[in-house]
């Protein structure tokens, strides 16, 4: 993968709120091309849930045609039934992947705090302020979700900018 050309969509995936980004790497810093929060209905049922997930990022990923998906990897709470629908959520994310050919670039959420903030184990409210102050960006209107979205992005165009410089040196 080339950074210059690397378009990544990364998923902060969840049942009620999905958080989304589209990004791409610039002269120094990631630019975000777009970011939103997929929210579903309470009401409906999973499968209607995990569909409309899917449909809307297959939306995404046709406006945006990004060249990677980047995910987060699941974080084990203490509740199990939670646990259980996101895992669900990633499922659909993966069948997406999958069928769209894109390639997949799973990180941990400690991975995530590491590349933001250089501290694996960080609050989220530091994650929040380094990606406030490190992409210029104004978090103050978007959800946790989202902004968790914008820094899975920016670390997996790290990780790729980090690879590809370890290939050119082989």
């Amino acid at each position: 993968m080339n950074p210059s050309t690397e378009r990544i969509l990364a998923v902060d995936p969840g049942y009620d709120r999905c958080g989304v980004a589209v990004l791409t790497k610039s002269a120094s810093l990631p630019d975000i091309l777009y970011s939103t929060c997929i929210t579903t209905n309470k009401k409906d049922a999973q499968e209607k849930r995990l569909a409309d997930i899917y449909y809307a990022l297959e939306k995404v990923i046709i406006q945006w045609q990004p060249t990677a998906l980047a995910l987060e990897t699941i974080f084990f709470s203490v509740n199990k039934k939670t646990a259980i629908k996101v895992a669900e959520a990633r499922g659909a994310i993966l069948l997406l992947a999958g069928t769209t050919g894109l390639p997949l670039i799973e990180l941990s959420p400690q991975e995530v705090k590491l590349s933001m903030t250089g501290v694996g184990n960080a609050k989220k409210e530091q994650v929040q302020k380094m990606v406030s102050l490190t992409l210029k960006l104004d978090t103050s209107k978007r959800l946790d979700d989202e902004i968790d979205a914008i820094a899975l992005g920016a670390a997996a165009l790290q990780k790729v900018r980090v690879e590809n410089f370890k290939k050119s040196l082989a």
